[in-house]
């Protein structure tokens, strides 16, 4: 029963800390975030990290960013590409390289500095999407050139990351080009699922004589797609993105927005909030607490010129920019895979990997309360 106290822990507090939040003047998820690291390992320890959690806030992330691709404007996403690709570059080399001088500094060899590298390169706009839907700014150019960057920095991170693990002999002869072929690959077959067979899918279920028949249908496509991303070796929630925007082509969109947001924000999506902050422990950080402070600034630094730079060179006025780059910084779950990866393969040492997670952590507790001050 000890998963139904949790429950009871996470539900209860995320509702308080996120009217907290609001009330003086912060983004409701900050409060959240901050949650998790107050009733877990690193404070309280009232929850522990383990499968159910793991499990339910996969749930919860696949859901905020299916529901991002709902209320995504499609024309809108077409028009800016050019700025998404300058951003998600652009949030690529600055932080590659201040993550690759910042490990040299601190006396790693090349191999161990340029997977380092790779984890300040990844970016994870989770957290973004939920700021932004509080703002209502989600369908804003500059909230929709943050999404198509991120969904461009996945494939690209994805990318850098088999390279360095065949340069390096931790790849198992992984060929790059199959990689690239199969990120090609999962583009055109969703693209033409979504728009010949998600459409004819919810057309034929919504006449069902069953309980909620659409929502089914459209929870039953986001999975798919989450799958089909994950077999292909892309970040499920590129794939719970896309599932979003092809039932946003349809005539269902506005019950399906309606009926899945209760879904997800009553349960799965506070549980992953809570998840993140999970993470992070203090143990033995005494020691290292230098190279924390040093790495998050370079890490949050980067990546908010980087995509700073892009956003400039393509259109945006300086202050649309800062919103574009402070909506790429946060890191989230995405390092974190990269960095489990990593300790996985001999690429990242023990002794640093909790240091990683609190930059992680760190750089995701920062970007709701820049995207605030940047949009005002």
């Amino acid at each position: 029963m000890e998963f139904i106290l949790y429950l009871v822990l996470i539900l209860f507090f995320t509702k308080i800390a996120g009217d907290l939040s609001v009330r003086i003047g912060q983004p409701a998820v900050l409060g959240k975030l901050i949650v998790g690291i107050i009733l877990g390992p690193a404070v309280l320890g009232w929850i522990e990290q383990g499968s159910f959690i793991n499990e339910l806030s996969e749930i919860g992330v696949l859901l905020l960013m299916f529901i991002a691709g709902l209320e995504t404007d499609l024309e809108q996403l077409k028009q800016n590409w050019k700025s998404a690709l300058a951003v998600a570059i652009g949030g690529i080399i600055l932080p590659f390289v201040g993550g690759y001088y910042s490990a040299i500094a601190f006396g790693f060899d090349q191999t161990y500095a340029l997977f380092f590298g790779v984890i300040f390169c990844a970016t994870s706009v989770s957290i973004s999407v939920q700021v932004l839907k509080e703002m209502n700014k989600l369908n804003s150019r500059e909230g929709t050139t943050i999404l198509g960057a991120a969904v461009i920095d996945d494939v690209l991170v994805v990318i850098l990351l088999t390279v360095m693990m065949s340069v390096v002999g931790t790849g198992n002869d992984i060929s790059i080009g199959l990689i690239i072929g199969k990120k090609i690959l999962f583009f055109i077959v969703v693209f033409v699922v979504g728009w010949l067979v998600v459409p004819k899918v919810m057309k034929w279920m919504s006449p069902a004589r069953l309980t909620e028949s659409v929502i089914t249908s459209a929870l039953f496509i986001c999975f798919a797609f989450v799958y089909f991303a994950e077999y292909l070796q892309m970040a499920g929630i590129i794939g719970a993105f896309c599932a979003g925007i092809a039932v946003s082509q349809t005539t269902h969109k506005h019950t399906v927005e309606e009926k899945i947001e209760p879904i997800a924000y009553s349960i799965f999506v506070p549980i992953f909030f809570v998840s993140i902050g999970l993470n992070v422990s203090f143990e033995g950080i005494a020691a290292q607490w230098w190279f924390v402070i040093v790495i998050t600034i370079i890490a949050i630094i980067t990546k908010l010129v980087g995509g700073w730079v892009g956003a400039r060179l393509t259109g945006f006025n300086a202050k649309s920019s800062l919103v574009i780059g402070s909506g790429m910084v946060s890191r989230g779950e995405v390092a974190l895979i990269i960095g489990a990866t990593g300790l996985q393969t001999g690429l990242v040492m023990q002794e640093y990997f909790t240091s990683i997670v609190i930059m992680v952590i760190i750089t995701t507790l920062v970007t709701p309360p820049m995207l605030k001050k940047f949009f005002r």
